[in-house]
């Protein structure tokens, strides 16, 4: 009798906790919503760059692209977080096809507009730069919804690391790297704005892609860029 009492005893003590168990693991399926989230992103953008305040007969005639890449640390300055701060960095590529021919050497470049008759394969620069962006941002987030509309806007300062201009025709081929006349750093304003993922992109330098020494006819190059395009956001 003692033994069956003790067995028993010893079953509904085991089924109990068989059943605490239970419950404590339904519980652990329950999902936690986060208050303090933060939109940490990396960032990848698409864009058709145009040259702008071009010095007279300066043109594009070929399409000049570019991309951009990198992070943004996401810091909300509100309780419902929906708006923020975000500095980042990142890298760019940016291509320009115009009629502005760079010959010479990379210590004294020579810069000529290319007459509309004449004929030639090849006409371009293009840039490697790093950036820092310090974004301002609003957006309808919450804790439970991923996708939502938003606004962004902010400046990004560039530095640039390469860079290399081409000019190539039947009896010429002129290639020429770190070429002293470029700005080494570049800033501007850019605004953002969509829904998900998929944003429009503007952006507008401040600052000529050349510095004062870099001449035409004796006149300062002025270049500065107007970029559009699309940017997406990745968490």
């Amino acid at each position: 009798m003692k033994r069956f009492f003790l067995g028993c005893f010893l079953f509904l003590s085991f089924f109990r906790g068989f059943s605490q168990e239970n419950k404590f693991s339904i519980d652990t399926l329950h999902i936690k919503i986060d208050s303090l989230y933060r939109e940490d992103q990396f960032y990848f953008g698409l864009n058709y760059n145009s040259l702008i305040k071009k010095p007279s007969g300066v043109s594009q005639d070929k399409i000049s692209f570019g991309f951009s890449l990198g992070f943004l640390r996401d810091m909300p300055v509100n309780k419902s977080r929906t708006v923020a701060i975000a500095p980042g960095i990142g890298f760019s590529y940016n291509n320009y096809n115009q009629n502005l021919a760079i010959t010479g050497t990379n210590q004294n470049a020579i810069y000529t507009v290319i007459p509309s008759g004449v004929n030639y394969n090849k006409n371009k620069f293009e840039q490697l730069l790093v950036e820092v962006p310090i974004e301002f941002r609003w957006r309808t987030s919450t804790p439970e919804i991923y996708e939502f509309w938003r606004i962004y806007g902010g400046v990004k300062f560039s530095y640039l690391l390469l860079d290399k201009s081409v000019y190539i025709d039947d009896l010429t081929n002129v290639v020429i790297r770190k070429n002293n006349d470029f700005n080494n750093f570049l800033y501007g304003a850019y605004i953002s704005a969509g829904y998900s993922s998929f944003n429009l992109y503007l952006y507008y330098g401040f600052n000529s892609l050349f510095n004062s020494s870099a001449k035409i006819n004796n006149e300062s190059i002025q270049l500065n860029t107007l970029k559009m395009g699309v940017i997406f956001y990745i968490l």
